[in-house]
């Protein structure tokens, strides 16, 4: 480049950034989108309805598409493009129409937008939105406790929210607050009074609220006093002895508590007929040393065990625990007298466990079958590692790997294994439900049971690829990437899984250009698809510094439509931009 090319390229760059209101210019369509244009309308310049509808059944594989999809299409394509043009085009596409409706987010999603599972399986056949702490704005030790984020995990679609409740000071109010720890306290009728109004914001199926409960008999007594007046007849009561849960379809608009039923419960005569007695915890009572306690079991799930206090002498306390008791739809109990243990099964009853993701990790080398047998009736719930003091998180594919449905997050968390959450969550209509996969919910042929570990034959291959990207000049600010040219995008594509799948790919920096087309194909082989989550992530090039974020998307392989698709993308927190997105090609051999 001779010097003054140069210095007209440098020009141009100045002027491109200070000049923000000059058009972008818009890359013209991908070779397969023409290919495919000139196929289906026979050549023409035109494509109409019916050879639209076509292209829908044949090539996106869309074979549930009516005439009706193809004409409403054509007609949104029409009067966002061209107001006169509807009237005299005669309902059809130029190739640039085309073009454009396989590029917009709100007519060509990559998933079903729509609850698209059956809904009428046990609460145990789902993966369910879980969230960990739900409480705490920050991190572990030392933020704030408040209802916002409570309020915002609920208008997200998480369908398990986590509450930790103490004795106040004064020992006669109940307060939620990390405990053990500086972190602030918020009322718990404030949180109770939050998740009535938005129990139901995200979607109608049920939320399950899960209690770790640290307080006395009488505040027990308060505590169904006051979750019965602020929840009334939204409230699911007990669901004990029932040989399988209910469906989410059948529990629509209903809350459900879940905790350990007080201490004296635990052997009287209202128990399940065959229920054995749980054992005293003999550390219940003992306070955490080690900081990497912090969030171990006499933490997390001591469950409304009351420390040592006899309630018998008090009738009225004793009524209002039974009340409590009442209360509670999904029983927990405790990880404890070894890993199988916890594990067995009791035909006459379900219930919920709760390990600690280290737990998890060591249970699953040995027991890996027996968790996935575990997970086809009851539930078992996951949180995160007591030394994750900054509320990161851990990948949730073990926990899923193996059947559980409560892979319980930080939601103030961000990052990779956030997005990989809230991706497996947008699907199904992003309900907050998702149904497990087959292979977790029943044995194959052969009576034989999942196992995670085992190495499997490839099952399928997933092609993707990645045509080019646009919309970043109209969600951030010039200089976002870099300060005098345009970015140099490029994409990374990963698939996440089980151990044999996960594979890396990355595109080729495309330099100084708001509208990349990188046109390059990747082939991810799977032995277990149905547990596969390609993850997407936009980076800006920077020689010498950190290349820039430039958007991020999580799509679970198994919703996954075929065909040529739009693929919104989102940012750090897992808010959509409003225009940036990618379009993409996605291919089952």
């Amino acid at each position: 480049m001779s010097s003054k090319e140069k210095e007209t390229g440098s020009s141009y760059k100045m002027f491109k950034m200070f000049k923000r209101n000059f058009k972008v210019i818009e890359a013209e369509p991908p070779l397969d989108v023409k290919d495919a244009f000139s196929k289906y309308s026979e050549g023409k310049n035109l494509m109409t309805s019916d050879q639209l509808l076509q292209f829908l059944i044949n090539f996106q594989g869309e074979s549930d598409a009516k005439i009706e999809d193809a004409d409403k299409i054509i007609s949104n394509i029409l009067q966002s493009r061209h107001h006169i043009a509807k009237f005299t085009r005669n309902n059809t596409l130029t190739l640039d129409d085309f073009h454009h409706y396989l590029f917009d987010q709100h007519l060509n999603f990559p998933i079903n937008p729509q609850v698209c599972h059956d809904m009428t399986a046990p609460l145990s056949h789902y993966f369910i939105y879980t969230g960990h702490n739900s409480y705490l704005t920050g991190n572990q030790l030392n933020s704030e406790s408040s209802c916002v984020p409570i309020i915002n995990a609920l208008k997200n679609g998480v369908k398990v929210i986590e509450l930790d409740i103490w004795p106040n000071s004064a020992g006669d109010d109940i307060k939620v607050y990390h405990g053990r720890t500086l972190t602030a306290k918020v009322p718990f009728i404030d949180c109770l009074k939050s998740i009535r109004e938005y129990a139901f914001v995200g979607s109608e199926f049920p939320l399950v609220v899960t209690l770790e409960d640290h307080l006395t008999p009488e505040l027990q007594a308060k505590a169904a006093e006051m979750i019965t007046q602020t929840l009334g007849d939204v409230l699911c009561t007990s669901l004990e002895c029932l040989e399988e849960f209910p469906s989410p379809g059948a529990l629509k608009g209903k809350i459900l508590l879940s905790t350990k039923p007080p201490k004296e419960y635990l052997y009287s005569k209202d128990s399940c007929e065959n229920e054995a007695p749980c054992e005293d915890d003999k550390n219940e009572k003992k306070v955490t040393e080690d900081k990497n306690d912090l969030d171990t079991e006499d933490s997390e799930d001591s469950g409304g065990e009351s420390e040592n206090i006899d309630i018998s002498e008090d009738k009225s306390c004793s009524l209002g625990v039974h009340k409590y008791k009442s209360l509670i739809a999904i029983h927990a109990k405790k990880h404890r007298d070894g890993f199988a243990t916890s594990l067995t099964l009791d035909p006459s009853k379900v219930e919920r466990l709760s390990l600690s993701e280290q737990q998890l990790e060591k249970g699953a080398e040995d027991h890996g079958t027996e968790l996935v047998r575990f997970t086809q009736r009851n539930l078992l719930r996951i949180y995160p590692k007591g030394t994750r003091f900054n509320s990161s998180n851990y990948n949730p594919m073990i926990g899923w790997m193996h059947g559980a449905q409560m892979v319980a997050f930080n939601m103030q968390g961000y990052g990779k294994k956030l997005c990989l959450m809230q991706g497996m969550f947008r699907s199904n209509g992003g309900c907050g439900y998702v149904k497990k996969p087959d292979l977790l919910i029943r044995t194959d042929e052969g009576n034989k049971l999942f196992n995670p570990g085992e190495k499997l034959p490839v099952k399928t291959c997933l092609k993707v690829r990645v045509y080019m990207g646009n919309g970043w000049d109209s969600d951030v600010k010039a200089s976002h990437f870099d300060s005098y040219s345009p970015p140099d995008f490029y994409v990374k594509v990963h698939i996440v899984g089980v151990p044999a799948d996960a594979k890396k790919f990355e595109t080729e920096p495309l330099d100084d250009s708001w509208t990349p087309v990188w046109d390059q194909e990747f082939s991810f082989p799977l032995t277990v698809p149905d547990l596969a989550i390609l993850r997407l992530e936009v980076r800006d090039h920077d020689t010498g510094e950190k290349d820039d974020f430039g958007g991020q998307n999580c799509l679970p392989v198994r919703e996954l439509k075929s065909g040529i698709r739009t693929v919104p993308l989102y940012d750090r927190e897992g808010k959509k931009y409003n225009s940036a997105k990618l379009l993409m090609r996605f291919e089952f051999v």
